[in-house]
C-alpha cells in the first residue's frame, strides 16, 4: 500500500488490538469492533506556518494526518469548503459569530465525499474492482462518483425515500442501483444479503471501513484554519450514524496533542425528535443507546435508529463539553427555512437539524453571549429542495 510516512495501521477501538491495514481491512477479526487508522505523532512534523503555505485547493493538503499519500488519491479536490459568517444568526443567538461550514461546495453537493475519498483510495489500495454499500442517498451517490472516477463498478442500495436527484445520480456515475423498501434498515438488509453472495465486493459501510470517519477529520482541519486557529466554542453536528462528529473529535485531539491548538471544541449532536437515539442515551447518562423501534423523520441523513458506534460518540460529546439537542421536524424545516431567507445560505433539511439544534440551544441559554458557534450544512439545499418547498406551501406561502 502507498501510505504516508506516519501512518502505523488500524486499532480496534473495542478490543485494541492493533492490525496491519494492508492485511485487515474493515472490521476487527477478533471481537468485530470498528477499526481506526492510527499514527506515530511523534514522525509529524506539522505546524501553522507549513499549513499556511500550502494552497487552500483540497483536504489532501493535510496528508500527514491522513493514511494515504495525496499522490495516490482517488480525489475531485473535495474539501476546502468555505466557513461564512452569519451575523443575523448571531445576533438572534445571542453569541459573538455564528459560522456556517458550507459542505454543499463538494463534488457532489456533500460532506460525504471526504469520507469517500479515502475509502474509495484504500479499496483502491487493496485491488478491489467492485465497492457496495447501502445508504439512505448522499452516501451512495457520492460512493458510485468516486468508484467511477477509479473505474471500479459500484453496488448502492437505497431506500425508496431516497430523493429523486441522489438515486439519478447514482445511475448517471454509472451505478448498479437496488431500490429497497422504505427506510435505511430495509437498504441495510439487502445490502448483508448481496454481500454474503459476493465476496468479491469491497465495502463502503459506515463503521464498516475504517476510512470514511477519517476523512471526515479534515472539516475541523479547516475550520480551525479559517478561524486563524481559534477554536470555535462550540460545533452542532446534524447526527444520524455520527462519522463526522467522531471525525472531528479526532481530529480536535490530534490537533492538540501537536501543539496546534489548546482546546477542544464543545461538540454537540442535533437530531430530530423522531429518531433521537444519541440524544436520548446522553440526557440519561448511559454510555450506550437504544435502538429506535419506530423511527418517523422527514430527515432521512438523520433517520438512524441504531448508530453503531454510539458509545464514541458519547465519549466525544462528554468529553468535549458539549452535548446532545434534538427539534421536531417542523422546526428543523423551518430552521432552514430561516437561514436562507437570512443569510442566502442552503441547508438539506438534515442539515437544517442543526440550525434548528443551535436555535433550541441559544433559547436554553446554554451560551453565555461571547461564543463563536460553528454549525455543519452537511448537503447542500436543492438535494432536496421539494421537502423544503412543501413546507412553506404547509405555512401558505
Amino acid at each position: 500500500m502507498e501510505t504516508t510516512a506516519a501512518f502505523a495501521g488500524l486499532e480496534c477501538v473495542d478490543c485494541g488490538t492493533a492490525f496491519d491495514a494492508a492485511e485487515e481491512t474493515h472490521r476487527c477479526p477478533d471481537c468485530d469492533g470498528v477499526l481506526d487508522p492510527t499514527y506515530d505523532y511523534d514522525a509529524i512534523d506539522l505546524d501553522r506556518e507549513t499549513l499556511e503555505s500550502r494552497s487552500f485547493d483540497s483536504m489532501w493538503r493535510y496528508e500527514e494526518l491522513l493514511p494515504f499519500r495525496r499522490e495516490s488519491a482517488v480525489t475531485m479536490d473535495e474539501g476546502t469548503t468555505p466557513l461564512v459568517d452569519c451575523p443575523a444568526l448571531a445576533d438572534e443567538f445571542g453569541v459573538e459569530r455564528v459560522l456556517i461550514k458550507d459542505e454543499g461546495r463538494n463534488p457532489t453537493n456533500t460532506f460525504k465525499d471526504r469520507g469517500q475519498t479515502v475509502a474509495v483510495t484504500a479499496a483502491s489500495q487493496h485491488g478491489a474492482s467492485d465497492v457496495v454499500l447501502a445508504s439512505a442517498g448522499n452516501a451512495g451517490q457520492a460512493a458510485s462518483a468516486y468508484a467511477a472516477r477509479a473505474g471500479m463498478d459500484s453496488h448502492v442500495f437505497l431506500p425508496s425515500r431516497a430523493g429523486f436527484t441522489k438515486k439519478a445520480m447514482v445511475n448517471v456515475h454509472g451505478g448498479d442501483m437496488s431500490v429497497v423498501g422504505g427506510r435505511i434498515g430495509d437498504a441495510g438488509e439487502a445490502y448483508e444479503e448481496a454481500s454474503a453472495d459476493h465476496d468479491d465486493w469491497y465495502p463502503l459501510q459506515t463503521f464498516v471501513t475504517p476510512y470514511r470517519h477519517e476523512g471526515k477529520k479534515t472539516m475541523f482541519y479547516e475550520v480551525v484554519e479559517q478561524l486563524e486557529w481559534e477554536t470555535p466554542d462550540a460545533i452542532v453536528y446534524p447526527t444520524g450514524g455520527g462519522v463526522g462528529l467522531i471525525g472531528m473529535y479526532k481530529a480536535a485531539k490530534e490537533y492538540r496533542d501537536l501543539g496546534l491548538i489548546d482546546d477542544l471544541p464543545g461538540l454537540y449532536a442535533a437530531q430530530a425528535s423522531g429518531c433521537d437515539p444519541i440524544v436520548e442515551a446522553y440526557e440519561e447518562g448511559r454510555d450506550e443507546h437504544d435502538p429506535v423501534e419506530h423511527p418517523d423523520t422527514i430527515c432521512g441523513g438523520l433517520e438512524i435508529p441504531d448508530p453503531g458506534a454510539s458509545p464514541w460518540i458519547l465519549e466525544a460529546l462528554r468529553e468535549t463539553d458539549g452535548g446532545a439537542v434534538s427539534t421536531d421536524d417542523p422546526d428543523i424545516l423551518e430552521a432552514g427555512v430561516q437561514v436562507a431567507k437570512q443569510e442566502g445560505l442552503e441547508m438539506c433539511p438534515s442539515s437544517a437539524a442543526a440550525a434548528s439544534g443551535a436555535w433550541d440551544l441559544a433559547e436554553r441559554g446554554e451560551f453565555d453571549g461571547d461564543e463563536t458557534i460553528v454549525i455543519l450544512n452537511t448537503g447542500a439545499g436543492n438535494k432536496e429542495a421539494d421537502v423544503l418547498r412543501s413546507h412553506l406551501m404547509s405555512q401558505g406561502v
